[in-house]
């Protein structure tokens, strides 16, 4: 799929919500159900709460839950064989981009969403999804242990005045455009650099300064453990596992938003549901305003439709990553990028760390 495919044609004008989506419960029937598939853990309640239960209630429409991480293959799958038993999946960035551009999702019918695509900025321009929620990777840290905590992402790469162990998400992504900026790579010219040979071999050899002092970590849930732990004194994390540790847990943890990468999850349908109408209901639903919005009272994470900011609890506002302050340091990321570079960047970074 080239990047013309992938951007958006044109704004859309305001059609209000498909009807059936929102309109009052009714006795479910037998085809009246679907699968609609997730991340797990405290992410995937927050889900039910705000989408999968006001979902059912205003439709009768029943939901099975599944839990994935990610699997493309499984997908696959599905669709080959046509034998697709996800309906609806919550489908990350990159993952997503590369999984549109390979044919296994719907391309998305915004006229039958009933939804204006405008609405959703850029992130809108996915062509397989509706915006969900925008998460940040962050860097977390032990305010115990560092009381005067990193303020930039160089002093992640900085071991004299940051000494001691440091935890990292075992990806290629992110990972390389952290250490341009590190290396003084303006954020506005990270994929120009990483585009070339000599940008990739930059962006390693950066790496290679922090490699033995690195915790690699593969599930969410082990950043903020090994932060508990004293394994690390600081490390990469996803803001809203955070957020449950020092609200939750009562745990002194601090965050450090500079450059943080606005990583979005849309509601994407695998190519060939068999549910395609209760899924299109399902979408409008989840891409209004009020979910949307609901969301934010069980995890700190910015909601994808603009409406939604204005029902938003105040007292909120500051822990979501869409805040002006925030987005003006965020990192950006081209998922078009990674959904054509990435097996390159990925089997080079899977030989970088064994060696």
């Amino acid at each position: 799929m080239t990047r013309k495919n992938l951007t958006i044609s044109g704004t859309l004008a305001l059609i209000g919500l498909v009807a059936a989506a929102l309109a009052p419960a009714k006795p479910a029937f037998a085809g009246d159900q679907l699968t609609i598939v997730a991340w797990g853990g405290d992410y995937q309640t927050a889900l039910r709460k705000a989408y999968f239960e006001p979902f059912t209630k205003a439709t009768g429409i029943k939901i099975t839950e599944d839990e994935y991480t990610g699997e493309i293959a499984k997908i696959r799958a599905m669709v080959d064989t046509k034998t697709v038993s996800w309906d609806v999946v919550d489908t990350g960035g990159t993952l997503g981009w590369t999984m549109c551009a390979q044919g296994l999702l719907e391309t998305i019918d915004w006229k039958r969403v009933g939804l204006d695509r405008a609405k959703f900025g850029d992130a809108g321009k996915f062509d397989c999804g509706v915006p969900l929620q925008v998460n940040s990777l962050i860097v977390a840290y032990d305010k115990d242990k560092l009381q005067n905590g990193p303020k930039t992402i160089a002093d992640l790469f900085d071991t004299k005045k940051f000494p001691g162990k440091r935890g990292l998400y075992k990806t290629a992504a992110i990972n390389l455009e952290w250490a341009l900026i590190a290396d003084g790579v303006p954020m506005k010219d990270i994929y120009k650099v990483l585009n070339t040979p000599e940008g990739v071999d930059r962006a390693f050899k950066k790496l290679d300064t922090i490699k033995k002092d690195v915790v690699w970590w593969t599930a969410p849930a082990q950043a903020p453990q090994l932060l508990a732990d004293g394994q690390v004194v600081m490390t990469a994390a996803y803001h809203g596992r955070i957020y449950n540790a020092i609200k939750d847990s009562g745990k002194h943890f601090g965050m450090m938003w500079d450059a943080a990468p606005a990583n979005w999850e849309y509601w994407t349908i695998p190519k060939g549901s068999p549910r395609l109408e209760e899924a299109y209901k399902f979408l409008a639903f989840g891409g209004s305003p009020q979910p949307q919005a609901d969301l934010t009272r069980y995890i700190p994470y910015g909601p994808g439709n603009k409406d939604a900011m204005a029902l938003v609890d105040p007292a909120m506002l500051t822990n979501l990553p869409t805040t002006p302050e925030r987005e003006a340091i965020a990192m950006h990321m081209d998922f078009l990028f990674w959904s054509e570079k990435g097996d390159e960047l990925r089997q080079r970074f899977t030989a970088w760390l064994a060696k």
